[in-house]
């Protein structure tokens, strides 16, 4: 049971606070080989005008990705897709979350779910049960991180973008801590994010992608297995 701590860490990470320098590429390929490519998001036919609506705004590209970090942590609920991409192989997870600390995580070894400090997993029929260190789901959702992760960031504004029908504006974010990564992501005209990928550069080959829905779901419950 202890080798699965790892993953479990980096998943809570990544759609967590990975977007502010919580989940790193040498993660992403140490505990996670694999997954499908995202399809490239297509332009809106409004971005032109979007753009330019968007260039007087008060709000720089870092504020604007404060108060998106913010309005997340903030939410009752959510579902995540995830896949990673390596030369190893492909794989892909789903995640769904209830505050406060309450997740459920699909992947094809099976189910696992996070009751506060204790993590459930289901395989083949069996349900194994496990103490998590303390702390180690509530800090990617602790507000002292999210300040932590604010004072070193750095966010460029790459404009106006469409995922899935929606418009979202579309952030480049890198951080140099806990580690140095580099991430996109698209946030929707409501404040929250829609999709993340961490791409791997030089030799590593690795691309994470994670794509957010259901926001403050009330459809979304979470009970440990019985």
């Amino acid at each position: 049971m202890t080798a699965l701590r790892p993953s479990v860490s980096v998943l809570l990470a990544a759609v967590g606070l990975a977007f502010a320098g919580g989940c790193s590429r040498d993660e992403a390929s140490l505990h996670m080989p694999t997954a499908a490519e995202a399809t490239a998001p297509v332009a809106s036919a409004s971005s032109s005008l979007a753009d330019a609506v968007e260039a007087i705004n008060p709000l720089s590209a870092k504020d604007e990705m404060s108060k998106a970090m913010e309005a997340f942590l903030g939410v009752r609920s959510f579902h995540a897709d995830m896949t990673t991409s390596t030369p190893k192989g492909d794989m892909t997870m789903d995640m769904d979350f209830a505050a406060p600390d309450r997740f459920r995580m699909k992947t094809p070894m099976g189910t696992q779910y996070v009751i506060g400090d204790t993590m459930y997993m289901t395989m083949n029929g069996r349900t194994m049960k496990m103490a998590l260190p303390k702390g180690q789901v509530t800090q990617y959702r602790d507000p002292a991180q999210l300040e932590a992760n604010k004072a070193t960031m750095t966010v460029e504004a790459l404009g106006s973008d469409s995922i899935d029908g929606q418009r979202a504006r579309k952030f480049l974010i890198r951080n140099t801590q806990p580690r140095p990564s580099e991430s996109t992501i698209w946030i929707s005209g409501e404040g929250y994010p829609l999709k993340m990928e961490i791409a791997g550069q030089g030799n590593e080959n690795v691309r994470m992608v994670v794509r957010y829905s259901r926001f403050n779901d009330p459809a979304i419950r979470i009970d440990p297995p019985q």
